[in-house]
């Protein structure tokens, strides 16, 4: 897929001032700092479209782009910074769980982690409360030119082994590098036949 334009629409903190369209959209969570506004640049080819920063817990709301005009990545807060208060925190749970499970537009969730972690905690659970919601999503490993090849399957084939523990069968799983653009034609290839299908 060739990506002609792609432009920021809204931003806001209420699911029911997303865009009042019918187009399918592709929505993107991980952990504060895994690369998440990266991955959305590289994708689009746009470096600055989602604004990236080293301030971990940066993005506070939901923010839509338009992609080609017939499609829109979502980029979602990301979960479990622990320098936010309690407030903070269920506040941005409620806004991603609002948006996760009552939004009829949101197509695929794409469940950002970065592939130089063991399995964390708080991924797993979030990758089991999809599971029981029957939220469609795929895994997207971050940052894989920060380890060598050999290295990067091992975390891979780890993570496998630790959500077989709980799933019969796994989500499609991607691996990919803001750095080299890897993994960007699959990801993409994969939203196409989405979109095609639909």
């Amino acid at each position: 897929m060739i990506i002609k334009n792609a432009k920021f629409i809204i931003s806001n903190s209420d699911v029911r001032k997303c865009p009042e369209t019918q187009l399918p959209e592709y929505a993107f969570i991980g952990r504060s700092n895994v690369g998440k506004s990266s991955l959305i640049n590289m994708l689009t080819g746009r470096k600055s479209l989602a604004m990236t920063s080293s301030t971990p817990g940066k993005t506070m709301l939901i923010n839509h782009f338009l992609i080609n005009d017939s499609w829109y990545i979502v980029d979602l807060p990301g979960y479990g910074y622990a320098r936010r208060g309690k407030d903070a925190r269920d506040k941005l749970r409620q806004m991603i769980e609002s948006y996760v499970l009552r939004r009829e537009q949101m197509t695929n969730l794409f469940v950002l982690v970065d592939i130089r972690h063991k399995p964390q905690a708080i991924d797993l659970e979030f990758i089991e409360w999809l599971g029981e919601n029957g939220v469609p999503f795929s895994i997207v490993f971050t940052k894989a030119d920060k380890l060598g090849p050999v290295a990067g399957k091992k975390m891979v084939e780890d993570y496998k082994a630790e959500l077989k523990k709980n799933w019969d069968e796994l989500p499609p799983i991607f691996i990919t590098s803001s750095s080299d653009f890897r993994g960007r034609e699959e990801l993409l290839d994969y939203i196409d036949s989405i979109n095609q299908s639909l």
